[in-house]
Formats: C-alpha cells, structure tokens, sequence
C-alpha cells in the first residue's frame, strides 16, 4: 500500500517542481524515488514477501511396469514400490440399456459401456508377510473396492485360479518364491476406462534363518500386550458416528481408508506382520471425573 501512496505522492511532486534530468522528467523520477521509499516501508511492515511456491513436483516416479526380463525386486522391511505386470486378460466389455419404448413422452434408449479387466502384478521376492496400503494413480484405495488376491510368495503356492480360467488349467505357473497380486475383474470406470499406476505397501521382514541361527524379530514374537490408548470407541468393531450438527454425521472410529475401524483394521495388520503370535493382552482403560 505504501508503495502506491508514496509513488503518487512523488510523481506529483515531481510534476509540481517540474524540469528534467537526463531525458527523464521530474514526474518520472519523483515516482521512481516514492516507489522505492515505498516497498522499503511495506517490506519492513509486511516482510520481504511470501516463500516460493512449488506445485506439482514429485519425489519419486512409482510406475508398474510390464517389461520382459526385469530383476526381481528385494525388499526387506517395509516398502512403497510399483511391481510388474506379469499377466493380463482382454478387456471385458459389458454395456446397459436404459429408456427407450413406444408412445408419446418416451426418451430414447441410452446404453452405457463399462468395461474391466484381470491382471497378475509381481511384487518382490517372497515371502512375505502382508500388503498394506494401495494407491492407485497416487490416490489411496480401500481393498474392499478391490477384487484382489494376494500371494506371498511361498514355495509351495499354487496357480491363480482366475489366470487357469482365462488361460487354461495346467497353463498358468505358480511363480514360487514371487509374491504378486491378482485384481479379478477391475472396473475401469473410476480410472477413466484405463489401468491406473499401481503401487503397493509391501511387509517382508528377514528370512527365516536355519535353526541353529536366530530368527527374524517378526517371527520370535509369541504374544502381546494391545494397548488401544484412550478412546470411548477404541475397541468398538462396529463404525460409530456422533452428529455434531443437523443431518451431520462424523465417524469416530474410522481414520484410515481401509473401511473398516481402527480396531479391526489394527487386528489385521497384527496377524499378518506378526504370524506366530497366538496370544494378546487386551489393556483395557477408563477413567472417571
């Protein structure tokens, strides 16, 4: 703001005294000279301005790949990573026809196509122990909206049975000691009528030693104290949702896009990171006012 004041103010006093220096008049130098008194007074009140802005920058390109003789990933711990599609299917076509009929005030018919597709994506040498989050196209996705199967890659799984019915049985490998997923019949519809960019959260702790070695530490844990923290709902297995205001109403106990509730989703990811514990404790608090 100084600097608009100011600049008017010294092109004005400027235009009063009148003359020139070195082609410029003084209406031109009086408005420079304001202008810079100016942004000085509005950078000592305001700041030297706002930070720069970056959009659209990524940190790293996650694609799934589909190419002939890539290495076969290693993962140890836990890891965001895209896979190779190792198998795919035609694309399925299915279409619905709506309206249309005889008389007068009849529409036309209008038909909508859909289309899906199956497809086997590798993941990383096996086994491991659990697929966590999903993103498709760097979006996180529920695997509720996911017809997927997950094989981790142990020496003794067999063939998928969706890649046996489209290629035939006895047809299709069982990739032993490759842990992929298999997407059985994906709509396209949410991606734009295409295959998204796949990545996945992969869990692989380190393999199981001889037994005169140690194990890995996800395999010596036998039992475990589960300690919810505070919460009215914490342990609810069922969503639960309070309504702050009219025809509002906002769940408690659902803060991850798995779909399910915090303590159903901590279950799941309890048994598959940790496969030998059997037992848990359940600490269970309250507290009164």
């Amino acid at each position: 703001m100084a600097t608009i004041v100011l600049s008017a103010a010294g092109m004005a006093l400027g235009s009063s005294i009148g003359g020139s220096f070195l082609g410029l008049s003084s209406a031109v130098i009086g408005r420079a000279v304001g202008a810079v008194a100016g942004r000085l007074i509005d950078e000592r009140l305001l700041g030297a301005g706002s930070a720069p802005v970056e959009t659209g920058k990524v940190d790293r390109f996650r694609l799934t790949g589909a190419s002939e003789g890539a290495p076969v990933s290693q993962v140890y711990g836990r890891m965001r990573m895209a896979g190779q599609v190792i198998w795919a299917s035609q694309f399925l076509e299915q279409s619905s026809t709506s309206g249309g009929g005889k008389g007068t005030g009849s529409t036309g018919a209008v038909t909508e196509f859909s289309y899906s597709v199956s497809m086997a994506i590798a993941l990383c040498a096996g086994p491991i122990t659990r697929v966590g989050r999903i993103w498709a196209d760097g979006v996180e996705v529920t695997t509720d909206q996911l017809n997927m199967r997950v094989y981790d890659g142990a020496e003794d799984q067999h063939p998928d049975p969706k890649m046996e019915a489209v290629e035939g049985a006895g047809a299709v490998p069982a990739y032993r000691g490759m842990a992929y997923v298999v997407f059985e019949d994906l709509p396209l519809g949410p991606y734009g009528n295409r295959v998204p960019q796949f990545s996945f959260e992969v869990f692989r702790p380190a393999p199981r030693r001889p037994p005169e070695e140690a194990e890995d530490l996800a395999h010596l844990i036998r039992a475990v104290a589960m300690i919810p923290g505070t919460g009215e709902y914490a342990l609810a297995t069922s969503p639960v949702y309070l309504s702050g205001a009219y025809g509002e109403q906002t769940p408690v106990n659902l803060n991850s896009p798995s779909g399910k509730t915090d303590f159903a989703t901590s279950l799941q990811a309890l048994t598959e990171e940790l496969p030998q514990c059997a037992s848990v404790s359940l600490v269970v608090s309250w507290f009164g006012d």
